[in-house]
């Protein structure tokens, strides 16, 4: 059936260019089809977008968002599209409004321990340029060498020092935002403390992209620690057990940065990928680092992991030889998502429900007789399990029901447990059905009226974060 148009997407394009200044327009089909997929090749958009517009200044966002005002385009914005609930994927017919070229570190102010970039800026960029001044930036998502800071913002990411350093939030002064009607507004500061208003910087952050664009963040950074780094591995008969060590080192006053979890089936997936032999030794994998440590908390360490049964203890002190065990936990993913198609999660719980959730996934993969192959960030209670099976060719691209199932069993428990279903990762596109599970019929709605006061005309990301 046809419709009538009170515009052609030429008509559209044309206003397009005319307010975008210094940034590119594409508008290639061969060039917005590589746009329409997700990070794995998954299409969840029902058309092209429009366009894909690479921003380069601030006048060029606030023109993108100009003419979606106008035409009532959805936005979708996006650095380096490494969101794993399709965050920023494609919608048909919106524009994708990218910001990896505004990519510039302002300033690194070594006296204020402060950072000042745009979104654009590649978390290892910021930190390898951080650590010429003597100083560091604290966030290490897995993704630390192609995620960028605006995207690790956009979704308060965590990783694998959270258990010391916190989230991004945590690391997070103040922004730049472009609001839906064009404003930008500066939120925060590059002080240390800041109580004055209500806390609008922390309501942005992890906001993905529905609220506001980013177009600038102030960032802490922190001193590079005095003393050895000490690195080390530890194995353990099951990830219960494991656990259950994770949890008393973290309330030992040893101050780890780094415990980091692998079960059996992962880490035999890491000894195929790498040529290692590490699956030898037991059921499950500890990867923990300890920074400017002393002989105390080196033996508090040491005599947890004997008293809750790790076994093959090995630590280093060799930059060399910490950074190939850093190397194994970056791998991880990598190495499992080569088994098969798969669906990563990303559920935390309270460090004492952490056995508790880790015993569930297991029993849950005998239940449905799935392949789950569980990892995460066990010094603060984040999992990732990640399902995984093998598509045949006359299988749909429909994920299989007991895929389905495990997921809203895992969900579930962790819900039950007085967690989360979604640590670090975000919610995008894939779980704001859950919203209302999660957060309650109350909150549920303070969210939506939220939006509706920052974006009334709901043009930014639509269907992410909330549905």
């Amino acid at each position: 059936m046809n419709k009538f148009v009170a515009y052609s997407n030429s008509e559209i394009i044309r206003d397009l260019k005319e307010n975008v200044p210094t940034g590119r327009v594409n508008i290639s089909p061969d060039f917005l089809e590589q746009a329409e997929n997700d990070q794995y090749g998954v299409k969840l958009a029902d058309g092209l977008p429009l366009a894909l517009i690479e921003a380069k200044t601030v006048k060029d966002v606030q023109g993108v968002l100009k003419t979606a005002r106008k035409f009532h385009i959805p936005v979708v914005p996006r650095t380096t599209a490494t969101s794993t609930v399709s965050g920023s994927d494609a919608i048909a017919g919106s524009f994708i409004l990218s910001t990896a070229k505004m990519n510039h570190i302002k300033e690194i102010n070594k006296a204020d321990q402060v950072a000042v970039v745009e979104p654009g800026v590649i978390n290892q960029e910021l930190d390898d340029e951080a650590r010429k001044f003597g100083l560091f930036y604290a966030p290490d998502p897995g993704s630390k060498k192609i995620s960028s800071i605006g995207g690790n913002a956009s979704t308060n990411a965590g990783g694998m020092s959270t258990v010391r350093y916190g989230t991004t939030k945590d690391s997070i002064l103040g922004l730049k935002v472009v609001l839906a009607d064009g404003r930008e507004i500066q939120l925060g500061s590059r002080s240390l403390k800041q109580a004055f208003g209500y806390n609008l910087t922390q309501l942005f952050v992890g906001s993905e992209g529905t609220l506001g664009i980013i177009t600038e963040i102030t960032v802490r950074l922190f001193p590079i620690p005095l003393g050895s780094s000490i690195m080390g591995l530890a194995f353990f008969k099951d990830m219960k057990t494991l656990s259950t060590a994770v949890t008393e080192i973290r309330g030992s006053g040893a101050y780890p940065s780094m415990l980091e979890a692998l079960d059996a089936d992962t880490v035999k997936a890491l000894d195929k990928y790498e040529g290692t032999h590490y699956s030898e030794n037991a059921g499950a994998m500890l990867i923990l680092r300890l920074d400017s440590s002393n002989d105390e908390m080196l033996k508090t360490t040491e005599n947890i992991l004997a008293k809750r049964g790790g076994q093959n203890l090995q630590l280093t002190t060799d930059p060399k030889e910490a950074a190939a065990i850093t190397k194994l936990r970056q791998d991880m993913l990598p190495a499992v998502f080569a088994n098969g198609q798969h669906v990563m999660e990303d559920m935390a719980v309270p460090l004492s429900k952490l056995a508790e959730m880790m015993d569930y996934i297991k029993k849950v993969a005998d239940q449905l007789h799935l392949e789950i192959y569980t990892a995460g960030h066990a010094g603060d209670g984040n999992v990732h399990p990640t399902i995984v099976w093998t598509k045949t060719d006359d299988d749909s691209d429909d994920i299989p029901d007991a895929v389905q199932k495990a997921l809203q069993l895992m969900f579930r428990k962790a819900l039950k447990l007085g967690g989360t279903i979604s640590g670090e990762h975000a919610v995008g596109l894939l779980k704001n059905q859950w919203n209302n599970e999660e957060l309650g019929d109350d909150v549920d709605m303070i969210q939506h009226q939220i939006k509706a006061l920052f974006d009334p005309m709901n043009i930014l990301n639509p269907k992410r974060k909330i549905d």
